[in-house]
């Protein structure tokens, strides 16, 4: 029997690039996505549409009623999504308060549930900048706290923690991923805007990687 594993899954490159690492390792992924109110809604679609492809078992789990605890965030609240560069001091109105530390604790106590021993989530250092809850401090602290919480260990896994978003595009696509399947944009709107601080980084990987993403843009 293959050991299980929970993947944290959101939809985008990053997640869905460590879905597929999960799946190559062999272990018996189960998919888990979250609906804590974001604008960004049409992921969560891409991402049941994904799993249902792959055959992978996919929970989408409903915490919009902790909206209210974490509306001022750009990608929860009212305020619009800003424009520019993830280096850019404005992105900062995109962080979402603790939302790692809580989709984390959930994810986790669904692997104990399910007798998983391990946890993936997609953080990498393009997030280092911007979201303190995709360091490497943060996630050894999680993890250690992870390994003590319950009665059974559950690691928690960043495989690509220290790679670029180019880096994770390069791994995905030697795995023969097909980008179409995700979603970036923080705008849900029928196509990315190109202009936040995901699009901008999501066009600058595949630039780098000298691919064409195959996203439809507005601009």
């Amino acid at each position: 029997m293959s050991e299980k594993a929970i993947v944290v899954y959101s939809g985008g490159m990053d997640s869905f690039t460590v879905l597929n690492t999960a799946i190559k390792e062999g272990l018996e992924v189960h998919a888990i996505s979250f609906n804590y109110g974001q604008k960004h809604s049409k992921e969560l679609v891409v991402a049941a549409q994904v799993c249902r492809d792959l055959g992978v078992s996919h929970k989408v789990v409903d915490i919009t009623a902790i909206n209210s605890l974490m509306a001022n965030s750009s990608l929860t609240g009212e305020a619009d999504i800003p424009e520019g560069h993830y280096q850019d001091n404005n992105m900062k109105s995109t962080v979402v308060p603790n939302r790692n530390m809580i989709l984390l604790s959930m994810a986790i106590a669904y692997a104990v549930n399910l007798e998983a021993s391990k946890v993936y989530y997609g953080a990498h250092s393009g997030d280092h900048h911007i979201y303190p809850d995709c360091r490497p401090e943060f996630v050894a602290a999680m993890n250690a706290v992870s390994l003590i919480a319950n009665y059974q260990a559950v690691d928690i896994v960043t495989p690509f923690l220290q790679a670029s978003k180019g880096d994770i595009l390069n791994a995905g696509l030697q795995m023969g991923l097909d980008y179409r399947h995700t979603w970036t944009c923080y705008n849900g709107r029928e196509k990315s805007c190109g202009k936040c601080g995901a699009c901008i980084e999501r066009l600058e990987a595949f630039a780098e990687q000298g691919q064409i993403d195959p996203l439809i843009y507005e601009a």
